[in-house]
């Protein structure tokens, strides 16, 4: 997809969102803090700054189209290995001085 049917792309769910939740353009620019005109242009597919689409993403609660961005950290198997090697088998007494023994 081109950079311009990717903005026209995302403009139409938040539209489609918006008619969903049966709200007017004005309300929700109103309710996400942003002009009418600019919630206008993004449902249009122009340009628009990424923190206007996040508060119009917040105000319809879609945020979590957002998850798709989550990063995890994969770590390999040979690293998981040696960690589980490190990992503490036993439990000692914090007073190194004391044996288990010695409260018998």
């Amino acid at each position: 997809m081109s950079d311009k049917a990717l903005t026209v792309h995302v403009g139409r769910f938040v539209k489609e969102k918006r008619l969903e939740q049966n709200k007017t353009q004005a309300i929700l620019a109103h309710d996400a803090g942003i002009s009418r005109s600019t919630l206008s242009l993004l449902e249009k597919g122009e340009t628009v700054t990424l923190q206007t689409l996040i508060q119009v993403l917040r105000t319809l609660d879609q945020l979590h189209v957002l998850e798709v961005f989550s990063v995890q950290t994969l770590v390999s198997p040979m690293l998981l290995a040696k960690m589980e090697l490190k990992k503490r088998k036993r439990a000692r007494s914090k007073d190194s001085n004391s044996s288990p023994n010695s409260i018998w």
